[in-house]
C-alpha cells in the first residue's frame, strides 16, 4: 500500500517503549518513573504546529503521562488500552478521521492490530520482530531515544509542512 502523507491527519503514538525507552524505574518510595527524550518532544511539538491531531495511547495509566502530554499539546490521552483495537474505533470517531489518515507509532505486538489498519505505520527501531515486518517504515533510532523525532521530521517533509514550521529556525 502505498503512504499518501498529505492526508495523514492524526497521529497516535504508543508510550512505553516509543515515547519512553521501555524501562520503568520506580523510586524508593514506590513511585514510577519514566524517561522522556527532549529530541522527541520537540517532534511532536513540530508536528503540532504542523496542525496534526496527536494522540497517545498506552495500555498503562500513569499520572506522569497526562503532565508529559500537556508539555507536548497532546489533544487526547487514552490510557488502560489493554486492547488498543477495541480503542480504535472510539479514537477515529473522537477525531472524525479514517484508518488511512492515520499515523500509529508502536513497537510491541499490543500495537500490530492498530499498525496493520493506518495509512502511515511507524516500528521503532527497536520494536518486537512482528510489528518491524508490518510497519512502512522503521526509525534509525530507538524507542525513547529520538525515534519519535526522527518519524515526526519524515512525516513532516514528506507531507510537505517541513519548511513551514521551521522556517523560523533557518533565519
Amino acid at each position: 500500500m502505498e503512504v499518501k502523507f498529505k492526508n495523514i491527519k492524526l497521529v497516535i503514538m504508543d508510550v512505553d517503549g516509543v515515547l519512553t525507552d521501555g524501562r520503568i524505574v520506580y523510586d524508593d518510595k514506590g513511585r514510577e518513573l519514566k524517561f522522556f527524550d527532549v529530541t522527541d518532544g520537540f517532534g511532536v511539538t513540530l508536528m503540532h504546529r504542523a496542525g496534526f491531531k496527536l494522540a497517545l495511547l498506552s495500555a498503562k495509566a500513569s499520572p506522569m503521562l497526562k503532565r508529559r502530554a500537556k508539555d507536548m499539546h497532546i489533544d487526547k490521552v487514552y490510557l488502560d488500552a489493554i486492547n488498543k483495537l477495541e480503542i480504535f474505533p472510539k479514537i477515529l470517531k473522537d477525531f472524525k478521521v479514517k484508518p488511512q489518515e492515520v499515523c500509529f507509532i508502536g513497537d510491541d505486538l499490543i500495537d500490530l492490530p492498530i499498525i496493520k489498519r493506518v495509512g502511515f505505520a511507524v516500528a521503532v527501531k527497536d520494536a518486537q520482530d512482528d510489528v518491524r515486518k508490518k510497519a512502512h517504515y522503521i526509525t534509525k533510532k530507538a524507542g525513547g531515544r529520538g525515534a519519535v523525532r526522527e518519524a515526526a521530521e519524515m512525516l513532516l517533509k514528506k507531507s510537505g509542512k517541513w519548511a513551514q514550521v521551521t522556517r523560523k529556525y533557518f533565519l
